[in-house]
């Protein structure tokens, strides 16, 4: 008899996970002009989490421990992605009981934009960089992509969950997804 739910992300993942949600959330709202004054003060600091908590997640993507928190568990090259879009596309794609092959290069994209983000941050607060306009535009553009990206994360998480009658969000706070069923891909 299989169980009813198996463990899949660890809480590592889902800490980080939780706090880069919270940390870019917040420094985006810092930004508005009705909460600049109350929560502007805090744009840097919730900046630097972020990037920490990215930092904390290559580490624990790459070094920690073998299972679903690794990349090379579930980050898969060109043609296995296409082959998953296709699938998808015919609705026929399987389950994955981590990430699916999208799913893992949005997560990888998201890393990227928030170390970018970082990045220019902190130049913007160097002697060399501060009130460089093209620093300035750059950091902009991250925060837009960043925002973007977050959308289309939101709307895949929402699909799959559709898609395969499984609550992801529930699964991201816990740790716990439905066991393995037939074509799944674990």
């Amino acid at each position: 008899m299989r169980p009813a739910t198996v463990k899949v992300w660890d809480p590592v993942v889902r800490v980080a996970h939780w706090t880069l949600v919270l940390s870019t959330g917040a420094a985006w709202l810092a930004t508005l002009p009705a909460l600049a004054g109350p929560l502007g003060a805090w744009h840097q600091a919730l900046g630097y989490a972020a990037l920490g908590t990215v930092l904390l997640r290559l580490l624990w993507g790459s070094a920690g421990p073998a299972g679903f928190a690794r990349f090379a568990s579930f980050v898969r090259g060109p043609r296995a992605t296409w082959a998953y879009l296709r699938d998808l596309a015919r609705g026929r794609e399987p389950r994955h009981l981590g990430h699916n092959p999208l799913g893992a290069w949005m997560i990888l994209a998201l890393i990227a934009c928030i170390a970018g983000l970082a990045l220019t941050g902190w130049l913007y607060t160097t002697d060399r960089f501060w009130g460089d306009a093209t620093v300035e535009a750059v950091h902009l553009a991250f925060a837009w992509t960043l925002l973007g990206l977050a959308l289309l994360h939101v709307a895949g998480v929402v699909f799959t969950s559709l898609r395969h009658h499984e609550n992801l969000v529930w699964a991201m706070w816990t740790g716990k997804k439905a066991a393995p069923r037939d074509g799944d891909i674990a």
